[in-house]
């Protein structure tokens, strides 16, 4: 990417977007092309060809997407699945169209099989049934996968597509129902500290391991990769390192400074067993991860404690 460049910014005012316009910024750029969802419904096929072609971008980083936890996944699984084979669809296809030099395309590790063997390879996708609470939204994501490699195939497009592990950090979202569980442990936590609750609960066994990567460092990765990652397939993005629920939430609790009880609700779900990306690919691309776990939770707790977002 030259300096120069016109760059869209798709979702820039989520987490991710927000993130990679900031690492973008630092390194010079400041040609941004940036729509709210107000005035750019980017699941309405004509304004977002309109929109191409009024502003021919030169790069496109597709981080736009209708995201949410366990609970609003198999709530609102028809949203989750036409909203984001729509917004894809339009941004992918314009962008060939309009003649973009290069897209990358965000998606998701619940792409991989609910029970593919950890840590999950790139070459596990489409190996094995999903996570059925999520479902809707990694067929989406999968879609954009293969769209990306089907017009790079068909039509030389240099799209790319990046599955990054959990992420957290600045402009998270800390609503109680469609939350994450590292933010909504984040705003559980400070909650039940503030109103002097004694103990707090928490959905399944806390045995299910994750793993987290810290919103920036994503933003790092999507840099280089934008600039080093020129193939078909996906490139997985995450530290390589997981913990279990009940781990996570005994450190966010001594982070936030919450002193009463966690409880496990064993009646309700506990979702994929484990999730841990496999990063060898991405190291072999010469990036690997720079912020700690404990000091990225400190960071996005303070930016919770910022915008006051409880």
């Amino acid at each position: 990417m030259e300096k120069s460049s016109r760059i869209y910014i798709a979702g820039h005012r989520g987490m991710v977007g927000s993130a990679i316009q900031r690492k973008l910024e630092k390194e010079g750029f400041s040609k941004f092309i940036t729509r709210t969802s107000d005035t750019l419904d980017l699941r309405n096929q004509q304004q977002v060809a309109d929109f191409f072609d009024q502003e021919k971008p030169d790069y496109v980083f597709l981080a736009a997407a209708k995201v949410g936890g366990i609970i609003a996944n198999n709530t609102y699984r028809a949203e989750f699945l036409y909203d984001n084979l729509q917004i894809q669809n339009n941004v992918i296809h314009n962008s060939y169209l309009s003649g973009v030099k290069k897209l990358m395309f965000l998606g998701s590790s619940c792409i991989y099989p609910k029970l593919a063997p950890q840590p999950l390879k790139e070459e596990y996708l489409l190996t094995g049934l999903l996570e059925p609470t999520n479902e809707p939204y990694a067929i989406a994501k999968i879609a954009g996968i293969k769209m990306c490699d089907a017009y790079r195939a068909q039509y030389g497009c240099n799209f790319i597509s990046v599955m990054p592990t959990n992420l957290y950090g600045y402009n998270d979202n800390y609503h109680p129902r469609n939350s994450h569980v590292l933010p909504a442990l984040i705003r559980r936590f400070h909650e039940a500290k503030v109103l002097g609750v004694s103990e707090v609960t928490i959905w399944g066994t806390g045995s299910p391991k994750r793993e987290f990567l810290f919103a920036d460092d994503l933003a790092e990765a999507c840099y280089y990769l934008m600039q080093n990652y020129d193939e078909e397939g996906l490139v997985n993005i995450g530290t390589g390192e997981d913990l279990s629920i009940k781990d996570l939430a005994l450190l966010i609790k001594g982070i936030v400074g919450y002193k009463g009880v966690i409880q496990f609700d064993t009646t309700k779900p506990d979702g994929t067993p484990r999730k841990l990306m496999d990063v060898s690919k991405l190291h072999s691309k010469g990036w690997k991860h720079t912020v700690n776990l404990e000091d990225g939770i400190k960071l996005a707790y303070q930016d919770f404690l910022t915008k006051q977002a409880y």
